[in-house]
């Protein structure tokens, strides 16, 4: 498989899943762009955007662990040892 179809295949489940879980909705609530009658506070759409982060540093972790990769190391390596 081409690397154009596999990301279109990506992409495309990514916009699937999003769109099956409201994965998108929190950031769209958030910022104001959603229906009216889906807008919240400021603080429940911050708590909102916080559990959806979670969940994908929560995947992160566990992806990191099926491979046995330190993700501890790589963040180390790819966001602070560039800036010393």
């Amino acid at each position: 498989m081409e690397f154009k179809d596999l990301s279109k295949k990506v992409v495309e489940n990514a916009v699937s899943y999003g769109e099956k879980y409201n994965v998108q909705q929190a950031l769209l609530i958030h910022r104001k762009k959603s229906r009216p009658e889906k807008h919240v506070t400021e603080e429940v759409s911050r708590n909102e955007l916080a559990k959806e982060l979670a969940d994908v540093v929560g995947m992160a972790i566990v992806i990191a662990n099926l491979f046995g990769i330190d993700l501890e190391d790589a963040i180390d390596k790819k966001w602070i040892a560039k800036s010393r």
